[in-house]
């Protein structure tokens, strides 16, 4: 037997149920307000500066990155011969 609504329905809500109610609304609502306030404000600030990269710093990580691909190469190279000689042992 399902109950119907209509305008003679009523029912009985607390008052601690209201005030956490209202109290969960006010918070939500000033979360908003505040969120709102801090994209405002993060659209004003400045935006900053493109870093600039010195010649020298250029030239520290090129060195670092040719450096890391010759010793890649080497890696490959050992791992190769290493290969070869656990091919040797397994088919020979």
């Amino acid at each position: 037997m399902a109950k119907e609504l209509n305008e003679d329905t009523g029912f009985q809500v607390s008052i601690k149920t209201l005030i956490g109610i209202g109290a969960g609304m006010a918070t939500l609502i000033s979360m908003w307000f505040m969120l709102q306030a801090d994209i405002a404000e993060a659209k004003e600030l400045p935006t900053p500066a493109d870093p600039e990269v010195t010649r020298m710093e250029f030239d520290m990580k090129d060195q670092m990155i040719r450096q890391t691909i010759l010793t890649t190469q080497d890696d490959v190279k050992e791992i190769k011969k290493t290969l070869e000689k656990i091919e040797d042992k397994l088919y020979k």
